[in-house]
């Protein structure tokens, strides 16, 4: 980067031979904040400056290599054959109120080996955890198409509303959004007139098409703290009810469970989500043990990323069920 591609202000407030001499001391000779600021004449909080701003410059660009060692290994490999899936990819465990950092390099690994190019699409599902993945840094995949792969719902957390996961990830990753202006579960007048509205027919062909989906599986719904407006919590069927992936609820069997009003749910449909190639399920937790292997089991699918402790309660359960 030259300095014609510097905002002039940046420019004014830090010399690049500052930032440079900076980064320098700080990265290649172990120079500690507190020396580089005597050495510089200038404040430790200036240098910290400093350094952020050489970064975000391209002065300095620092790369993060994954050893061979810490391969998925055997666990990952046995959850694989005892769920029928074609791949996991494990992360260490998960703590923290925040999934995405923990989850998104395991995700960046599924995506690398989906073979995406300019033109293929990617589905997204609502849910937290998708969500905050999306946020992160999963690789850069430009031309690919990120579409929805449900409506949005009625609750106001932006984690419930596809449409800005899609922008989210299409932002991050240098593809193009299709958005879906439906809602998960419409009327039954709106969701006739629906099927015939060429912006959202252009996205429900999009999931015929679809080279790869990231998808988070729901835990069984009425063990939930809160349960989408969509789900009538008195429907009987939803006793049997033990996860859902893009909103189709199903059995332990991995087969779907009915309930009132269901028919009209906007979403992919369980055969489509089974023809996609490489459909990723990202879920952690106790609580989505049985959720991840009836979900395997139905085939709504067939890759997966968790953390190490889910991976061997996914294992212990296999063998029980």
């Amino acid at each position: 980067m030259n300095a014609a591609d510097v905002a002039p202000e940046a420019q004014a407030r830090f010399p690049q031979e500052l930032m440079y001499t900076a980064a320098q001391q700080y990265y290649l000779e172990d120079a500690t904040q507190g020396d580089i600021a005597k050495r510089l004449g200038v404040s430790r909080a200036t240098v910290s400056r400093l350094l952020t701003e050489a970064r975000r410059q391209g002065i300095v660009e620092i790369r993060v290599h994954r050893p061979a060692s810490l391969g998925d290994g055997p666990l990952a490999a046995e959850v694989a054959e005892l769920l029928g899936l074609d791949r996991v990819h494990l992360v260490p465990k998960v703590s923290g109120p925040a999934l995405g950092p923990w989850l998104a390099p395991g995700v960046a690994r599924a995506l690398a080996g989906a073979g995406l190019e300019p033109d293929d699409v990617v589905l997204v599902s609502s849910g937290t955890t998708v969500y905050e993945c999306a946020r992160e840094d999963l690789g850069r995949y430009p031309g690919v198409t990120i579409a929805p792969a449900v409506g949005g719902q009625e609750e106001p957390q932006p984690w419930f509303q596809t449409n800005e996961t899609t922008r989210i990830l299409a932002e991050r990753v240098g593809g193009v959004p299709a958005y879906l202006y439906a809602p998960a579960l419409p009327g039954p007048e709106l969701f006739y007139s629906l099927q015939h509205e060429p912006s959202v027919r252009r996205v429900m062909d999009l999931w015929e098409r679809a080279k790869c989906a990231l998808v988070g599986v729901g835990s069984p719904p009425l063990m939930r703290q809160t349960v989408p407006s969509l789900m009538p919590r008195d429907a009987e069927s939803l006793r049997q009810a033990v996860g859902d992936v893009c909103m189709r609820i199903y059995d332990r069997d991995g087969e779907p469970v009915t309930y009132p009003g269901g028919e009209r749910l906007v979403a992919a449909k369980q055969e489509q989500l089974r023809r996609i190639p490489c459909s990723i399920a990202v879920a952690v937790g106790a609580e989505k043990v049985l959720s991840i292997v009836a979900g395997a089991r139905g085939g709504y699918f067939n890759q997966l990323v968790t953390d190490t402790p889910t991976a061997e309660g996914l294992v212990a359960a296999a063998h029980q069920l």
